[in-house]
């Protein structure tokens, strides 16, 4: 299997899921627009989110993709197949148990999480309402992603990628059909939101049954493999709570800021999402199963080199999306949803947030590609340790940008950090001698400097002013939109040709 085709496909599929993501934020943003009902649903929102991030894709995928893919390489398919009914039967028992209390104590989790929004009593009675009916999406995404875990394995990688776009499609539904029938409308959005993981959960089944690897309930938490994937669980669920703490803090934070400054940062994230799931997950879903076997047959040349490959496609991908985004911020932003409720000054609170973010785009991304590198090793304590570190200087940045530039001081400070955590991430693979770079970075580097400027300076003469993108009309700003993209990028793919990149140099075979 290429690996590039693979990354592709699964990016193919992830378009698909934040087109309709886009979608749900426009919707939401026409009929809610920035200010305190809609804070209320993203701070419900980002709880149980929170959580899977966490558990989820966080601390369980880390620890059990490595164990499950040495299993299936080591110990057949029979053993294998009863290490997922193990797994999957303990992690609902718990996820039953983490549902039932996160609904009985959301009066606290909103504390925990949005203490500002007290001084508004209505707005936090909604919160709390919204988390009730949004904390179940924990059990079934948790869920979700281990099946995806168990997928990807298999190498089964677009079923996974399409999952998220089930979550969309729920939420745009109940938003356009039921919302008139809710008091306030916008507990729409939460109903949704439960909808959707019900739907995500279903619609794994069937790949799962064509594999042969559909869990069954069989009860042996005492199982080797368990205890294993438990036992890398603890440091790899403290590293991941550091960054959800770090989020926690700011979301913290923005609740203080006053009305909008949640949901301003919440649609400077969607669109900074967008690159960063398309390319930033993609990679590591399909290096982690090739890095686990190259590790498990004892390859260390392969292992640096595989890695090597996934750096250069990612600084491709990743630094004319970072420069885009910057350049293109109000175009974006008053195209996708200045419209309804969302008026021209949420466009310019946003437009701040979202060039902060894109600053440490980069950053965000490699982490998740540098991070595998230590999981397909069984080792989880490095990127902790990194985690911890990352943190600190989150928190540091915050302090310093935070009086400054108020909401987008806190996604300055995430991309900053993101940059950090990287470089950090890097610095212990290359002392540990874990990738070797190849011999041609300085000339890669300089192409990619050379594409970035020509890409940079199209954009920077045709994108106009943040007037212009304000007062046109939403039918005019999306051909307009389109016209720079298409200009931008064929500029940097027409330079990287004309220096000699070719599609092929970056093929590569999975283990």
């Amino acid at each position: 299997m290429n690996l590039l085709k693979a990354a592709l496909s699964i990016s193919a599929m992830t378009l698909l899921s934040r087109i309709t993501g886009l979608l749900r934020e426009i919707i939401g943003a026409s009929l809610f627009g920035a200010g305190a009902t809609m804070d209320a649903f993203q701070v419900a929102w980002r709880i149980p989110n929170f959580l899977r991030r966490l558990f989820a894709e966080g601390a369980f995928t880390q620890a059990f993709v490595p164990v499950f893919a040495e299993a299936r390489s080591q110990r057949g398919e029979a053993e294998t197949r009863l290490l997922a009914d193990h797994v999957a039967s303990l992690l609902a028992v718990i996820l039953l148990g983490v549902t039932l209390i996160g609904i009985i104590a959301a009066p606290l989790l909103v504390m925990l999480t949005a203490s500002g929004f007290a001084n508004d009593a209505a707005k936090f009675d909604l919160t709390v309402q919204l988390v009730r009916v949004t904390f179940p999406y924990i059990f079934f995404i948790s869920l979700v992603s281990c099946a995806a875990g168990i997928l990807n394995t298999y190498s089964r990688f677009k079923v996974p990628a399409f999952t998220p776009a089930l979550l969309n499609i729920a939420v745009i539904a109940t938003a356009l059909l039921a919302a008139p029938y809710f008091d306030p409308p916008v507990k729409a959005l939460a109903w949704g939101t439960l909808l959707g993981g019900v739907l995500q959960l279903a619609f794994q089944f069937p790949a799962l049954k064509r594999i042969g690897m559909l869990p069954r309930f069989r009860w042996r938490p005492r199982d080797e493999g368990v205890q294993r994937i438990l036992r890398l669980m603890v440091p790899a669920a403290f590293g991941v709570s550091v960054a959800q703490v770090s989020i926690l803090i700011n979301t913290q934070i923005a609740s203080f800021l006053g009305d909008g400054a949640v949901s301003w940062i919440s649609y400077a994230d969607r669109l900074m999402e967008f690159p960063s799931a398309m390319l930033g997950v993609a990679l590591g879903t399909v290096l982690l199963p090739s890095l686990v076997k190259h590790h498990a047959e004892d390859n260390p040349e392969e292992y640096s080199r595989l890695l090597d490959w996934g750096l250069r496609v990612t600084l491709m991908l990743t630094l004319p999306a970072a420069l885009a985004l910057a350049l293109l911020a109000t175009p974006l932003i008053a195209t996708l949803f200045h419209r309804g409720a969302f008026v021209s000054r949420d466009v310019l609170m946003v437009k701040p947030a979202l060039i902060a973010y894109a600053l440490g785009l980069t950053g965000i991304i490699l982490v998740k590609v540098l991070a595998p590198a230590f999981y397909a090793r069984q080792n989880i304590k490095t990127p902790v340790k990194i985690a911890v570190a990352t943190l600190v200087a989150t928190q540091l940045f915050n302090l310093a940008f935070v009086p400054l530039f108020r909401h987008a001081g806190l996604t300055l400070a995430i991309g900053l950090g993101a940059c950090a955590n990287a470089a950090l991430l890097y610095f212990f693979i290359r002392r540990r001698r874990i990738h070797v770079p190849q011999p041609e970075w300085p000339v890669f580097l300089l192409k990619l400097a050379v594409a970035l400027y020509a890409m940079g300076g199209v954009l920077w003469s045709i994108a106009g002013t943040d007037d212009s993108w304000l007062q046109a009309g939403t039918w005019s700003n999306c051909l307009r939109l389109a016209m720079v993209v298409v200009a931008g990028s064929a500029t940097y793919f027409a330079s990287l040709w004309l220096m000699g990149f070719r599609a092929a140099d970056f093929a590569r075979r999975a283990a």
